[in-house]
């Protein structure tokens, strides 16, 4: 009956599980608002989140240790994250196709890799949630939403306002508007545009990499074929949603994880609902960002996705 969903345990497992489904989305959000407001697009955030889902994973299956995981999956996140910003800003190809090629890289590589080396799904031992005290875990509503989550969750968090400070508040954040809005006059005030956007392209393809590594060693514990399943395109929704803003795109993330986390337990409660209906929630909820996003578009960095040549 629908009715379960209002239990109070129902409603806070539903809490619990959207902040910690919100992991991945977090950081490839943040990362992506840093690529485009210095004016670079990536569609290929999902292939990259593949990728390094699937680093990550093969390095614990192997015996590795989790530290070792993520700093591989941040490796070939900044391998791909260069591999983009080389196209679209040294090669100055349409962002979009660019985008979409590397997307399709990723997935291909990636079941790729997983089919000669691993073969079928397996789980691993991923990071387990924080040893807080009893008495944090204990509390009421509080302690299973907030104090029951693995340090990947409290850092995706924590990379929002560590994101708003340097935007807002560094020499390298104003460095990143000026070259996303005008990036004719920030070179004419000696500027680097390119490096500007190789570093902020790079950098969320690091976060990128550490999303999906979040997915394969810390929600989920294994990988598959195509388990992003469409969230590097969300993530990129959710960046024009949020405003270009990181408290913006957290609160649309966090929105995104709750719907995400109702339908898993519309399933698990058996609830007269087709599955499939459960299941286009969030994709749904997609379309309705993308249409709000259009009201947004006086913060939309006016360079976005248009190359820069000196002297044009």
């Amino acid at each position: 009956m629908i009715s379960e969903l209002f239990a109070p345990t129902v409603l806070i497992g539903i809490l619990a599980s959207g902040i910690r489904l919100a992991t991945p989305y977090l950081y490839a959000t943040i990362g992506e608002t840093l690529g485009q407001l210095s004016g670079v697009l990536n569609l290929g955030l999902e292939g990259i989140m593949l990728m390094g889902a699937y680093a990550a994973f093969f390095v614990v299956f192997q015996g590795g240790n989790l530290v070792l995981a993520l700093l591989m999956a941040i490796v070939v996140g900044a391998v791909l994250g260069l591999l983009m910003a080389f196209v679209s800003v040294t090669l100055k190809a349409e962002q979009g196709i660019s985008g979409i090629g590397l997307y399709l890289f990723g997935l291909g590589m990636s079941d790729l890799l997983f089919q000669t080396t691993i073969g079928s799904v397996k789980t691993v031992e991923g990071f387990q949630n924080i040893g807080f005290p009893a008495f944090l875990v204990q509390l009421p509503v509080l302690g299973p939403v907030l104090f029951r989550q693995n340090i990947l969750t409290y850092v995706a968090f924590l990379l929002v306002p560590i994101a708003w400070f340097v935007i807002n508040r560094t020499t390298l954040g104003q460095k990143i508007i000026a070259v996303g809005q005008a990036p004719e006059a920030a070179d004419s005030l000696g500027i680097s545009v390119a490096g500007i956007r190789y570093l902020t392209v790079t950098v969320g393809g690091i976060l990128s990499g550490v999303a999906g590594a979040s997915l394969s060693i810390a929600l989920l514990n294994v990988f598959q074929q195509n388990m992003t399943s469409g969230l590097g395109f969300i993530a990129v929704a959710l960046v024009y949603f949020g405003a270009w803003r990181p408290l913006g795109v957290m609160l649309g993330s966090l929105l995104f994880s709750l719907v995400n986390a109702l339908q898993l337990w519309v399933q698990a409660l058996g609830i007269p609902i087709p599955s499939d209906v459960a299941v286009m929630m969030p994709y749904v909820l997609t379309i309705l960002a993308l249409a709000l996003a259009t009201q947004r578009s006086a913060n939309k960095p006016a360079a976005l996705t248009k190359p820069f040549a000196r002297g044009e």
